[in-house]
């Protein structure tokens, strides 16, 4: 950890993560707890970007709010060169960007379907709340 940053709980950490994706203009933000099914992680942070490159940017700017934030540095990081689909390991929290198509493919959020979702601040959510509405 980080000299000067305070410890957070893993499930702040997964709402610092969507917090950050959705600053970066991340669709469809949702932080899934998974602790009681898997034992190597505790959260999931799913998020969509619309490119390549907005998927390599919302990646880097939850690398960096969860390294600034948290003190905390990603102990895996796969996909980055291409773009599709790019995963942050924090331990505690994944966090995973896909391009729509891949989203679609891997469905995360179906095969963890019975994992709660987090609550997120508005901030978050706000842009997406109504296609979630029905």
């Amino acid at each position: 950890m980080t000299k000067g940053v305070r410890a957070l709980e893993p499930r702040d950490i997964a709402v610092l993560a969507a917090s950050a994706a959705a600053e970066k203009k991340a669709e469809d933000v949702v932080v899934l707890d998974v602790a009681a099914t898997l034992v190597i992680t505790s959260y999931f942070v799913v998020a969509t970007g619309r490119s390549d490159r907005q998927v390599r940017t919302i990646a880097d700017e939850v690398e960096d709010a969860v390294r600034v934030g948290a003190g905390l540095k990603p102990i895996g990081r796969e996909g980055q060169r291409e773009g599709r689909w790019v995963l942050l390991d924090f331990g505690e929290v994944v966090v995973h960007v896909f391009q729509p198509d891949e989203r679609e493919f891997y469905r995360l959020e179906k095969l963890w379907s019975d994992s709660p979702r987090v609550e997120l601040p508005e901030s978050v959510t706000g842009a997406a709340a109504g296609e979630h509405a029905g």
